[in-house]
């Protein structure tokens, strides 16, 4: 989506603007003999994710090393995709943006599928918070779980605030929605029930279900995509529902009045992640150290507003800006990590136990 579309001034695209101009005058990284052949395949997530990373990051690093940079779309979590190329040794892909729960499947074992990037000590790299880095992972992106509602839905009377509001039923009147999967769900149910987000982990499952079992009688619709929610916030079908932000935002872009809810967010890493054994593995680290520079990084809120993992980019863009990103340091202050370690463990029995309760 454009900054225009998004409402923004002519001030605040030229600033930004600005910072994206400065960052595409980088100095090159490799000589070009170095580089010469060289190409790295890079799985993002499509769509505009892979409109801005051509703009921000693909096409300037080739333009700075010689090293040219295709990104292609793969499945949410493309774990079986990867193990299976490492293990025939044949690389579509050299590299991946996916998610912690996905890094610690293909690494626990006796087999890692992913090659530890070795980049902590490097200038660049070192400046990002622990929190975003992993021995196979240099997070790029946080996504994150809030609540939205739709303002008209609640003129006159009192906005929900909170996971338990969302669950009060009586004193926010109104039609609900819930998605069709316990991530986030269940630690949503726990935090209703007045838990404290640093006691959600471990789940205590049995109080979430119990909690679930409150509100089901008033859940419209169960969802399934991301692009049903914006569908079901833009049409009206719902009031209040449980949802990536970057849904609740682009149904506010398109013009419904829709209001996000940043307490209790609950939020998850994606990372830039080499597979093991690919011949290109160099030239990832390299590409890894040029998108995690803080200008670069800046510069992609150009396009979406992007859960920047380089603190220093929100000195950097307009203030307005700054606040549609699920790290602005208020958002991640009052938000929860998810825990993958956690949902690693427990996914399966937790999977069946919520799709039987959606049948009971």
């Amino acid at each position: 989506m454009s900054i225009l579309k998004q409402g923004w001034s002519r001030r605040q695209i030229l600033k930004t603007t600005a910072v994206a101009g400065a960052a595409l005058a980088a100095p090159a990284i490799w000589t070009p003999s170095r580089a010469e052949g060289k190409r790295i395949v890079v799985r993002d997530d499509g769509g505009i994710y892979t409109k801005a990373y051509g703009a921000v990051f693909y096409r300037p690093f080739q333009e700075a090393t010689g090293i040219e940079v295709v990104g292609v779309q793969a499945n949410a979590e493309p774990t079986a995709q990867i193990r299976s190329m490492v293990d025939a040794g044949s690389y579509t892909w050299d590299m991946a943006k996916i998610s912690q729960p996905a890094i610690l499947m293909l690494t626990t074992g006796d087999k890692k599928y992913l090659e530890p990037h070795g980049l902590e000590s490097d200038p660049v790299v070192a400046t990002l918070p622990k929190q975003y880095m992993s021995e196979y992972g240099v997070g790029n992106n946080v996504y994150t779980t809030v609540l939205a509602y739709r303002t008209d839905a609640f003129e006159g009377r009192e906005a929900p605030k909170s996971w338990k509001d969302f669950y009060d039923v009586e004193g926010f009147d109104g039609r609900r929605a819930l998605r069709k999967h316990p991530f986030d769900t269940i630690e949503q149910a726990l935090m209703a029930d007045g838990f404290a987000a640093k006691d959600v982990y471990p789940c205590d499952i049995d109080r979430a279900f119990k909690t679930l079992d409150r509100i089901k009688p008033n859940v419209e619709v169960f969802w399934t995509s991301g692009a049903q929610v914006e569908q079901m916030l833009t049409s009206g079908e719902v009031d209040l529902i449980p949802t990536w932000v970057s849904r609740a935002q682009s149904a506010r872009t398109a013009g419904a009045p829709v209001e996000i809810v940043w307490d209790q967010n609950i939020w998850g890493l994606d990372s830039w992640s080499i597979l093991a054994g690919t011949p290109n593995a160099d030239a990832c680290r390299e590409f890894i150290k040029f998108a995690s520079d803080v200008k670069r990084q800046a510069a992609l809120m150009e396009y979406f507003a992007a859960g920047v993992t380089q603190p220093e980019v929100f000195d950097m863009i307009d203030a307005k800006v700054a606040q549609d990103s699920p790290t602005y340091p208020e958002h991640i202050a009052r938000g929860i990590q998810i825990d993958a370690k956690y949902w690693l463990d427990n996914q399966a029995a937790v999977i069946e136990r919520y799709n039987s309760w959606l049948l009971s």
